[in-house]
């Protein structure tokens, strides 16, 4: 039997889908025989607790669930009084859970896989399971071998590492471990100490990981980065055209979107519509979400047509874009395209700016930075000058951003 354990708190009742897409995920890409184990809180909602069985039991599965609140309450009032700031930190106390396992878990289980919700297990579960811990605390995968394209893993300014209390090369993610119960259960004080520790250098963000790295940082076995993929944010995937592999993926700071001509949102997506969390409510949302884009379009348009009346428009782009800036605009005699190689760029603009609100620039290069600059000399986005990539087509390099579906999912 292989046991695998989340930590869920899910104050309003939307995280819980997340759990369930993991839970998915794995059921997908095994045929063992696998163990759910729930550390939940009094948010755990009965509708979500349903949902749970339902799906464990279409893949013929097994849970358990562990309201923390009730089997560990001194422990998790010892987490909030030493954590004040996690009630509106980044990780919520859900991320402390699994401090506690070693109380829950029968002293019969000797091992146990964590996953945090975020996780995708794209490949057989088993391979993880069968990991041979040779009498180590744990396996993870340190944060700088992980295998990520565009994502900020571990900073050499973590306090850990800065105060030589853990090397940059050995600190671990803790979103995907194999816990040896029976090590860890002799380490109960040490793990205390730690957690008192971690609470008194607040410079240290990751609360619990910090604490593990703490205890373990020249114990724990270094998995394979295959267990632990972070996935880049959606943009950076589209440019460099990431296909699927059989890893587990880390989707930690990069929520997926409706964005299909990328094959990790068309993955997650592929385990999200067989869970029952998506569902006609679900629906519902993603069809109040469509038409809250069209009405904003809408608006949007109106209000850069009245911005544009007027002016005489100049664009801002690269060299290897000027022709195609040309025909996507329709771009006309009287009106002059800024290249951004010149050498005097800023003087050329400073140039320009003197014609005041004649002058729209539309930005269709490195808007972020050019955007500083005309702020600097005081002139206002919306008003003085736009993105204009925001008016590209897909087709066109224009990004589709339905980031505002996946928040009401």
């Amino acid at each position: 039997m292989i046991h695998v354990c989340y930590g869920l708190y899910d104050k309003d009742g939307r995280y819980s889908k997340f759990t369930g897409i993991s839970i998915c995920s794995i059921f997908e890409n095994t045929t063992a025989d696998v163990t759910i184990h729930i550390l939940h809180d009094n948010t755990l909602s009965e509708e979500n607790r349903d949902k749970f069985v339902w799906l464990v039991g279409r893949y013929g599965r097994q849970i358990k669930f562990y309201n923390v609140e009730k089997l560990c309450a001194e422990k998790i009032a010892e987490f909030k009084k030493l954590f004040p700031s996690i009630e509106t930190a980044r990780f919520t106390i859900g991320t402390m859970y699994r401090l506690v396992i070693i109380d829950l878990f029968d002293t019969e289980m000797e091992k146990v896989i964590y996953l945090d919700s975020d996780i995708l297990v794209n490949l057989d579960i088993s391979e993880l399971w069968n990991t041979n811990l040779r009498n180590k605390p744990l396996a993870a995968v340190a944060e700088s071998q992980a295998d990520s394209v565009g994502f900020p893993l571990v900073s050499k300014q973590h306090y850990l590492i800065n105060s030589n209390l853990v090397t940059y090369e050995n600190y671990f993610n803790a979103a995907v471990m194999v816990l040896n119960l029976d090590y860890l259960r002799e380490q109960k004080e040490k793990i205390n100490s730690a957690m008192r520790f971690i609470a008194e250098n607040t410079e240290c963000f990751c609360f619990d990981q910090d604490i593990m790295n703490y205890c373990f940082t020249n114990e724990y076995l270094h998995l394979d980065p295959k267990f632990d993929q972070f996935v880049a944010r959606t943009l950076e995937r589209v440019d460099k055209k990431i296909s699927q592999r059989k890893v587990i993926y880390h989707y930690t700071g990069s929520d997926p979107t409706f964005d299909f001509s990328d094959s990790l949102n068309k993955l997650y997506f592929k385990y999200f519509v067989k869970t029952p969390w998506f569902d006609l409510k679900m629906l519902e949302n993603i069809s109040d979400g469509v038409k809250q884009i069209y009405n904003d379009g809408k608006s949007f348009a109106l209000r850069i047509s009245k911005i544009v009346s007027g002016k005489r428009k100049i664009f801002f782009t690269t060299p290897a874009n000027e022709e195609a800036v040309r025909q996507i605009f329709s771009v006309t005699a009287d009106e002059e395209i800024i290249l951004s190689d010149k050498a005097d760029m800023q003087i050329v603009l400073r140039e320009k700016l003197n014609d005041g609100d004649k002058i729209l620039f539309v930005i269709v290069a490195n808007y972020q930075s050019v955007k500083k600059f005309l702020i600097q000399l005081g002139f206002t986005e919306y008003k003085d000058f736009i993105n204009g990539t925001e008016f590209l087509t897909t087709e066109q390099g224009g990004i589709f951003n339905s980031y505002s579906l996946v928040k009401i999912m």
